[in-house]
């Protein structure tokens, strides 16, 4: 096991939360917390047990006791952060999304394979136990021909994340780039399918400001003919989130299966009747990160590349332009 050092760049909720337990559930450990406010990192880094706090990007990536680098500051900063970690020889985690642009995101990927370092982006659905146990049903035929799927990941952002997210544009607010982008990455994993265009409805109910969307719905196109609906939400406070794919000979039923948790259940419904899928639950960014270290080792890959995180931000993109334009619109799958 690659029992890795990793440097947080961003205080962040999900680092706290979730981050720091999956390094430590695989033997690593959060050994410096970068901050661009002192006290806050200070104090972060006390209440997680983190052994130093700085505000210099440089001073982090450059420390010979990092091993890796996790990125969870807000959108429009995470080229530059990479870039840096990449320069050092450092392997980078990334948040979603990726960056604002394509063209930032490719570079990413680029910089990342020229310093020859390991670059995953932090989509922790299709590390769930639902989405694996539906794309193995799908590949074993137990649906026949896939021919529609469904996702909906309406839910309401509670006080302590809203901030950014409803209010500055110019860092990737707005809830397509903050949920649509998941639902991309977790239809092409589950699917093991390329989307081609979208068409997509943003609305404002009240929450999104700066005109931020904070619901949208749409519905991805597939290349092998398959229609994906997607309805996503900050606004939604009763709602609760499933997954299903649709085929010539049988349905596939996720539920409560769009979450950071090791929860939900799958249905396979056919002419034999109803069957409850065996799920091996895991905490979805334990997995996450056992696959990131097994991939340092050169065994595998991340559980989501760098180029999964280019394309997903293209769908969202893209489902952005449709909804401004009212058009169906392709997606640019290049990285």
């Amino acid at each position: 096991m690659a029992k890795l050092r990793w440097g947080l760049i961003g205080a962040s909720t999900i680092a706290a939360e979730h981050m720091i337990s999956a390094f430590r559930a695989n033997g690593g450990e959060a050994v410096v917390v970068m901050s661009a406010n002192a006290d806050r990192g200070a104090s972060y880094a006390k209440k997680h047990g983190i052994a130093r706090a700085t505000t210099s990007l440089k001073e982090l990536v450059e420390s010979k006791e990092v091993d890796a680098v996790y990125i969870s500051t807000t959108n429009e900063l995470h080229r530059g952060q990479l870039f840096a970690a990449a320069a050092a020889g450092k392997h980078v985690l990334c948040e979603k999304p990726l960056a604002l642009t394509l063209a930032d995101a490719r570079a990413m990927v680029a910089e990342c394979r020229k310093h020859g370092v390991v670059m995953g982006t932090n989509h922790h659905l299709r590390n769930a136990a639902t989405h694996r146990a539906m794309r193995e049903a799908i590949k074993e035929g137990r649906i026949g021909k896939p021919l529609f799927a469904r996702v909906f990941h309406s839910v309401y952002l509670p006080p302590h994340l809203q901030g950014w997210r409803l209010d500055r544009p110019e860092a990737g607010g707005g809830v397509m780039l903050d949920i649509t982008v998941h639902d991309a990455d977790t239809l092409r994993f589950v699917l093991d399918d390329e989307p081609t265009s979208v068409i997509a409805m943003g609305s404002h109910g009240g929450m999104g400001r700066a005109g931020l969307e904070d619901g949208a719905m749409g519905v991805i196109r597939f290349s092998q003919g398959l229609l994906a609906q997607f309805h996503d939400g900050f606004t939604t406070k009763y709602a609760t989130t499933g997954f299903e794919v649709h085929g010539e000979s049988g349905s596939l039923i996720g539920r409560d299966c769009m979450t950071q948790e090791p929860k939900g259940e799958v249905l396979l419904r056919t002419s034999s009747g109803d069957e409850a899928l065996k799920l091996d639950h895991e905490k979805l960014y334990v997995r996450s990160i056992r696959l990131f270290q097994e991939a340092i080792l050169g065994r595998g890959a991340p559980s989501a590349t760098g180029e999964d995180g280019v394309k997903s931000l293209s769908v969202a993109i893209s489902a952005l332009k449709a909804a401004r334009s009212g058009t169906e619109t392709a997606i640019d799958l290049t990285v």
